[in-house]
């Protein structure tokens, strides 16, 4: 579960913020290398917005946001 104080945060915000990505540039590349999951489809984009409810699966691992 990961908590987000604002109405929603950036896919490649949230993994750095989470510590799966050491930087942006790493974030970046996790994210277009097609290693992330939103909701249980691959996403590309690192500007996609995160809300709650959403599902993010890196991994193998899935972290819900609230």
């Amino acid at each position: 579960m990961i908590k987000i104080n604002t109405e929603f945060i950036k896919l490649d915000q949230l993994l750095k913020y989470e510590g799966l990505a050491d930087s942006g540039v790493h974030a970046k590349e996790i994210i277009t290398g097609g290693r992330v999951k939103v909701n249980g489809e691959v996403e590309a984009r690192r500007g996609r917005k995160i809300y709650r409810g959403y599902v993010v699966e890196y991994k193998g691992k899935e972290y819900t946001v609230e």
